[in-house]
């Protein structure tokens, strides 16, 4: 079975450890960028299945880089999970428009980002041996 793919896209390397942390236990390959620049790079050379992106970062943030992404024929339906410290009605209504299939507020709890990451791919338990 080939392991589920997810690219997290955040300029905080602590956020970035919490998240690979969180799917550990689970089947997946995850791959990084520090900002949307080096997401879409990432991108192009390592399709993910899911995509955890944050909202605010340096060089290119969450919005652009989902501008960018929707605009590709080939990534458009890409699954994107959003992580925003600001829950406001009015950034979550931007990045609903832009197609994302789901939001996280920051803090955020494994259990929360695997329930939402759940709904968008087939988390797969390691088996130990």
């Amino acid at each position: 079975m080939t392991p589920v793919k997810i690219l997290s896209v955040d300029d905080s390397q602590t956020i970035r450890r919490m998240i690979g942390r969180a799917f550990r236990p689970f089947e997946c390959e995850i791959v990084e960028a520090e900002n949307g620049e080096e997401g879409l790079s990432v991108i192009s050379s390592n399709r993910p299945d899911l995509v955890i992106l944050d909202y605010n970062m340096p060089v290119m943030d969450g919005i652009s880089f989902l501008r960018q992404l929707r605009a590709d024929p080939d990534l458009r339906r890409l699954a994107v999970i959003m992580l925003t410290a600001d829950s406001s009605p009015e950034k979550i209504s931007i990045v609903a428009r832009l197609g994302v299939r789901d939001y996280l507020t920051k803090p955020f709890l494994d259990a929360e980002l695997l329930a939402k990451a759940g709904r968008l791919v087939k988390l797969v338990p390691r088996v130990i041996s």
